[in-house]
């Protein structure tokens, strides 16, 4: 997703999850202008990044992340691939990637 996320970066915003984050299996990252925030997996995409974008007062929101990518990838590879993008991109708000 590395490469990918540097070349398919959308915003996150509602409209913009609703155009382009599919209602797919996949794992997904975001990200903000400094650094990558959460990488998560989930059934689907599109409805796990509405959740995050809902949800207030979390410490994901307030690392303010504007952008989103994603990488469709079925359930039985899901969880390795977050765990590799994890060690890749140690985002700020994954528990693992904390100092």
């Amino acid at each position: 997703m590395s490469s990918l996320g540097k070349q398919n970066c959308f915003s996150f915003t509602p409209v913009s999850i609703r155009q382009n984050a599919p209602p797919s299996p996949g794992v997904y990252a975001l990200s903000n202008a400094r650094q990558w925030v959460f990488v998560g997996e989930a059934d689907d995409v599109q409805a796990a990044l509405r959740a995050h974008l809902s949800a207030p007062g979390t410490r994901l929101r307030a690392a303010l992340p504007t952008g989103f990518t994603f990488e469709l990838c079925q359930g039985s590879m899901r969880r390795a691939r977050v765990e590799r993008l994890i060690l890749e991109l140690s985002p700020a708000c994954n528990d693992r990637a904390q100092p």
